[in-house]
């Protein structure tokens, strides 16, 4: 039984890590497309909730952040106007900049592989468990 504590605690760990870690990418990927003006969208991302079932097989993670960051994805700003086709008359100013980041991808299946691979041992273990007959015998 401490086996599975150890594993629900490695995971709550686990997830509470990656939670912060997104703040620290979002926040990152902020100054490394240099779309600091008033400092305000880097100081938007947040960490809204975390919300797991006690042992943490299912979790809820989630981060807000100011919208402006998902238009710098597009290469829009306020010189473009809302509803505009595309072709406003003149040159854009602005440039696409990658708002999803590679390192935030990659947290996010490193995040996948951990919870599957941290579950499926506990459910291995559950089986053997439950197979063994001196288990079952001393145990119920």
């Amino acid at each position: 039984m401490n086996e599975i504590r150890d594993a629900q605690k490695e995971r709550e760990k686990f997830v509470l890590a990656f939670n912060n870690t997104m703040l620290k990418i979002w926040r990152e990927q902020i100054t490394l497309l240099d779309v600091i003006d008033t400092g305000r969208l880097l100081k938007s991302p947040k960490s809204v909730a975390v919300r797991a079932d006690g042992r943490f097989i299912e979790a809820t993670l989630s981060q807000a952040f100011l919208e402006y960051g998902l238009w710098q994805d597009f290469g829009t700003g306020k010189e473009i106007p809302r509803g505009n086709p595309g072709d406003i008359g003149r040159d854009r100013k602005r440039k696409p900049k990658r708002w999803f980041s590679r390192k935030y991808y990659a947290s996010v299946m490193n995040l996948r592989d951990f919870m599957s691979d941290s579950i499926g041992r506990d459910f291995v273990g559950i089986v053997a468990k439950s197979l063994d007959d001196k288990y079952r015998r001393y145990n119920h």
